[in-house]
């Protein structure tokens, strides 16, 4: 090469250069990705890559088939991918087989509002099946774009005509374990929905209510003036109630006393009023009148006594008596100290009756299912129990029985679905018992009740983040028994036939149940629709049996898929007796949910838990911290972010987020994903384009032969590689997230990539200096691709294409690397200690216009002993350690450094100051040692 002015020295650099392009173009290209993944059988290959290992079941509790996607599904179904994929890369052979819960409520409501409200049996569910299945195909293909991979050719949907039979044969086993029976009792009921529904399906929202006061008189004055030791009662006496559900009142059975609360005799112009000593000042102020005690006595006194209905004398409906029954759950904190007691609408007040020996038979129950009285009930057949709260004050108001009325602003409960105000209403329902007694048709009755098997089996669960065991074990602790009878069409049949007369089970109910399975096991549940007694019974008994038509309700359905998935219709993944999944994952609202209703049908049938572990997750909010919605508008849609951003930005969004507490999310928030997104791919891009000529297989660089900086990378990446497992151990993504940013931004690009840039771009294409180098890199590459994969799914197996020695990021493991050398990381951690220190002081330089690049100055170290040596040991190399052009090592007591722009010139090619730029006549612009680069030997490096 001549002397030529024109002559290109840049060209003579060994530039990088890589197809990887700086910008991912997510939304256009991972639609392609999902697609290859699936045409290739990404999931199957994997599962056959780890044939034989350790397993990992992370069982997926169902979504609902019913309405579109949104971020909160995102954000579960995303970190469910991250902890499989996690798993296996770490070698385990991880199973995730998605599903959906098909059956309920949710979707009769959606058929109801297309076709109406007057469907048969067979016709609503003919169209809740197919409403379904069309639902799960458009969730499915959104949850495929999130770069989730699963069994999706083969999921599991609680409406297979397996798992509705399973679901069955299941519910006999509770059956036959004692822990099923039939009760008159008060459960949450919705009118919207015309059934029954559990605990979890109950959510609290303020409601406003009219309070009232009303009075009874006393039928028995003799003995009201005995019990407060008077000889007599001069004018009527009366109890007074408070009540914010006056729609109660009608149904009136009995008044419930504090046996140990003292209660006040008290003379006013309204009669004598029976109050609780600690309420008597409060009441008369509402009442808006003026009295005076003149006896007290304890509730205990009064028990027994005899009170008229307030529309006593109204109605012949109504000529009933009140008694007075001790209860516990009276207090003198509220109201007037005395509880008004309708049985079929309380829980407290039904178990008060009927353990002072009401019978289920004369337990009054006027309000019917639709949320209306009677048609034949006295005074208020036919009305709307809402609508009748009115008509009733007035006449309350006209019989001369209400003190006082207001409103109240309080909690109160609503159907999860509706949003609604649910009541208590007694109804005859099947229940799940949680502690003893007599279950029907009982064969092998369990050793324990089934709320101390779950307490146990909760005991022995791990949980992430752990404070959920106290959340959950309160629930179990607290929790009444489960009603799980439902009165709707779209659901497993509890496949009961029940005698016409004495509504006796029949005898043969075990041994039809297993006929029932069979059959829908064939036909699905549609096929025992259609079964008629006859069919079953023969004619002869089919005269005396009718056909129980309620279903088991949703939580049965979902709470049972550890049971027909994972020993069923997915047989491969466990043995028929367990083990239990590795992992249940939802939000924490799931504690009272799905975790619930599986820990309790898994105790009651197996002795234990369906899972090893639980995590939870908060929900996703926005950057205010409100609840995303669309009736707010503050809510990331799915597919518009799909085609803004790309999934895997918002894989990076669920993963950089603490998900133990609530995930924030909106367009700000998205900014700063983005851009941490950016700062891990560049840092990919420079990896990638720095190793585009390298080979592993042919270039090489044995460890001892390496140069002292690259082994201490791959020590430095060592350690985090530790942290990163660590981490990932314990299901914790954001912390890997920070970290790696943390990495990129320090450790390599502004440390080890900065120093790295000189040896990459100048020494001689395949000189020990720069395959060493690249050895390094490459290694880095390989373990920065496995540290990604779980969260950022799409660009990792983009990146492996162009590194990768097998079809699939995913096929890996981990990369191995050597132990760390602790002496090393020691060592270069004091070096970058000081090389800060260094560049403070050309910072302020540069400030000061003195210098432009670090390479326009030179230093002065001056340090003690142990710095000293520290520094000398890197020889001639130091300067490019501290990427100055000059470097002068000093002893001394303190370190001490002296910077200062250099008088040298600059080297056109590798842009250093030095004193030799020029002396080669054939290459004025270049220092000596490109020249070497170029046309010699080329320029030996030993540290850096």
């Amino acid at each position: 090469m001549s002397s030529d002015n024109k002559t290109d020295y840049r060209a003579a650099l060994n530039l990088p250069d890589t197809p990887f392009p700086m910008r991912g173009d997510l939304p256009k290209r991972e639609p392609g990705w999902v697609q290859q993944w699936e045409d290739e059988g990404l999931y199957k290959r994997l599962r056959m890559a780890r044939a034989g290992r350790e397993k990992f079941i992370l069982h997926d509790g169902p979504p609902y088939a019913n309405g579109t996607l949104h971020a909160g599904h995102a954000v579960n179904k995303i970190l469910k991918d991250m902890i499989v994929k996690a798993r296996q890369l770490k070698g385990m052979d991880a199973h995730y087989v998605p599903g959906w819960d098909c059956h309920g409520l949710p979707i009769e409501n959606q058929i109801e509002k297309l076709y109406g409200r007057n469907l048969g049996r067979d016709e609503m569910q003919a169209k809740g099946r197919a409403y379904a299945t069309e639902q799960i195909a458009l969730q499915m293909k959104d949850f495929k774009r999130l770069g989730v991979l699963g069994e999706w050719d083969n999921p599991y949907k609680t409406m297979n005509f397996a798992n509705e039979a399973r679901e069955l044969r299941v519910f006999k086993r509770l059956i036959e374990r004692g822990f099923v029976y039939r009760g008159l009792k008060p459960v949450y009921w919705c009118f919207d929905c015309g059934s029954a529904l559990a605990e979890a399906e109950i959510e609290y929202q303020d409601r406003k209510s009219t309070t009232v006061d009303v009075a009874f008189e006393a039928a028995e004055p003799a003995k009201l003036a005995a019990a407060f030791g008077l000889p007599q009662l001069d004018k009527p006496a009366f109890v007074v109630i408070w009540t914010t559900t006056a729609w109660t009142l009608p149904a009136n059975q009995a008044l419930n006393l504090g046996p140990q609360i003292e209660y006040a005799l008290v003379d006013t112009p309204k009669g004598l009023l029976v109050l609780a000593t600690a309420r008597v000042d409060d009441c008369l102020k509402r009442y808006g009148i003026d009295g005076k005690i003149i006896a007290t006595t304890q509730g205990a006194k009064l028990a027994g006594l005899n009170f008229k209905h307030p529309l006593y004398d109204v109605d012949a409906g109504y000529r009933r008596l009140s008694p007075v029954y001790l209860a516990d759950y009276a207090t003198d904190t509220d109201g007037t100290g005395i509880v008004h007691s309708a049985p079929a609408y309380g829980v407290e007040d039904f178990n008060s009756c009927v353990s002072h020996g009401l019978a289920h038979a004369d337990i009054l129950n006027p309000v019917q299912g639709g949320g209306s009285y009677a048609a034949d009930f006295p005074l208020f057949g036919g009305l709307d129990i809402w609508k009748a709260v009115p008509v009733i004050i007035q006449t309350l108001q006209d019989a001369g029985r209400l003190l006082a009325t207001s409103s109240l602003q309080h909690s109160y409960p609503h159907c999860w679905r509706h949003k609604s105000p649910v009541i208590y209403r007694a109804a005859s329902q099947w229940f799940v018992r949680m502690d003893e007694g007599v279950g029907v048709f009982t064969k092998d009755k369990a050793a324990e009740t089934l709320r101390t098997t779950a307490l146990r089996a909760i005991e022995q669960t791990r949980f992430y983040p752990p404070s959920g065991q106290a959340r959950l074990r309160d629930m179990i602790a607290g929790r009444p028994d489960w009603v799980i009878s439902r009165q709707r069409a779209w659901g497993v049949p509890i496949a009961f036939f029940l005698h016409k007369e004495t509504d006796e089970l029949h005898p043969r109910t075990l041994e039809i149940l297993d006929q029932a399975s069979d059959i829908i096991a064939q036909g699905g549940i549609e096929a025992w629709s259609r079964v008629t007694a006859e069919e079953i019974l023969g004619a002869e008994e089919a005269q005396h049996y009718r056909k129980f038509n309620d279903i088991l309700e949703v939580w049965f359905d979902s709470g049972s898929t550890f049971d027909h998935v994972l020993c069923g219709t997915h047989p491969d993944e466990h043995h028929e007796s367990g083990p239990e999944a590795d992992m249940y994952l939802e939000g924490h609202d799931q504690h009272r949910g799905w975790f619930h209703s599986s820990l309790l049908l898994a105790s009651a049938i197996r002795g234990r838990a369906p899972y090893r572990s639980l995590l939870t997750h908060g929900f996703t909010v926005d950057s205010q911290g409100r609840k995303m919605s669309k009736s707010l508008g503050n809510g990331i849609d799915l597919q518009q972010a799909n085609k803004k951003w790309g999934a895997e930005l918002l894989r990076l969004w669920t993963a950089s987020s603490d998900y133990s507490g609530d995930i924030a999310g909106d367009d700000k928030i998205m900014a700063r994903v983005i851009d941490s997104y950016r700062r891990i791919r560049n840092t990919l891009r420079f990896l990638l384009a720095n190793t585009s000529d390298f080979d592993p297989a042919k270039d090489a660089v044995p460890p001892a032969d390496m140069l002292e900086i690259d082994r201490w990378l791959l020590a430095r990446a060592a350690a985090f590689q530790a942290e990163v497992l660590a981490h990932y151990e314990v299901y914790e993504f954001h912390p890997v997230v920070a970290k790696l940013q943390l990495f990129c931004s320090e450790d390599l690009g502004g440390f080890y990539l900065d120093v790295l840039k000189d040896r990459l771009y100048t020494t001689q294409p395949k000189s020990l200096a720069r395959r060493s180098a690249q050895t390094a890199l490459w290694q880095l590459t390989q373990a920065l691709l496995r540290w990604m994969a779980p969260f950022l799914s799409f660009t990792a197996e983009e990146a492996w294409k162009l590194v990768g020695q097998s079809d699939s990021i995913f096929l890996e493991e981990f990369w191995r690397f050597d132990a760390p050398d602790a002496a090393l990381l020691a060592k270069w951690a004091r070096i970058r200690e000081i090389r800060e220190a260094v560049n403070k002081q050309i910072e302020t330089l540069r400030e000061q216009g003195q210098v432009g690049s670090s390479l326009q100055a030179t230093a002065v170290l001056s340090a003690p002993p142990e710095d000293h040596a520290l520094l000398a040991s890197l020889g001639a190399d130091l300067r490019f350690v501290f990427i100055v052009s000059a470097i002068e090592l000093k002893a001394g007591d303190a370190l001490s450094i002296s910077v200062s722009g250099s008088n040298d010139q600059k080297c056109e090619r590798c842009w250093h100051y030095l004193p030799d730029v020029g002396q080669h006549a054939e290459h004025p612009t270049l220092c000596g040692r490109c020249v070497s680069n170029l046309y010699g030997a080329g320029e030996t490096r030993s540290i850096a």
